[in-house]
């Protein structure tokens, strides 16, 4: 996943670039099914690199596939915010509890409660469709409305270059020119 994510940053074709941000979602969805979250591993396949890649997709047909050069700005101030941003994301790490502990808090709490009771409280045979659809209901709504925000952001941005505004001097102008049956027709005189 390294090594795609270095070939993303350096690759100037933004249709390999698309290619190799689906395959590193998949790669993704793939760890995820590793370390036993199968349902992230589901969203991680179904958006990184389903929908996110058919977005970028219909982008790349109404755009150019090359990356346009741009002159080199503030190359260390961009290198500054990135290694902050790591540190402390490293930072963040240092009291998780080691993957797989089972003395993890994770297990500790809810996780006993939701197997065992769930079926009765919820009324769902699916542990993790319950937990989804109920106990984490807000948090699922939640993400349903960011992936739709999204998808309505991109509709609107790729929708606006292809029908330009006309100015009110070139329709009024339109209207000057029209013969007075045309002006009847369209007002249903």
């Amino acid at each position: 996943m390294g090594m795609i994510a270095i070939a993303i940053a350096r690759i100037h074709n933004l249709f390999a670039v698309v290619m190799l941000t689906g395959i590193f979602s998949l790669l993704g969805a793939a760890a995820y099914v590793i370390m036993d979250a199968v349902d992230v591993a589901f969203t991680e396949a179904a958006v990184g690199a389903g929908i996110s890649t058919v977005l970028m997709l219909a982008t790349l047909a109404l755009t150019t596939s090359e990356e346009k050069p741009s002159p080199k700005k503030n190359v260390v101030g961009a290198l500054i915010v990135v290694t902050i941003t790591g540190a402390v994301l490293i930072y963040g790490t240092l009291d998780m509890p080691h993957y797989g502990d089972p003395l993890a808090p994770v297990h500790q709490h809810v996780a006993d409660r939701y197997i065992g009771q769930s079926g009765t409280e919820v009324g769902l045979p699916n542990v993790v469709t319950s937990v989804l659809a109920s106990y984490r209901g807000y948090d699922t709504l939640g993400e349903t409305y960011v992936i739709f925000t999204a998808a309505i952001g991109v509709l609107a941005i790729l929708g606006r270059g292809r029908f330009p505004r006309r100015r009110e001097e070139d329709i009024a102008e339109d209207d000057a020119q029209k013969t007075p049956d045309e002006t009847a027709r369209e007002t249903g005189a």
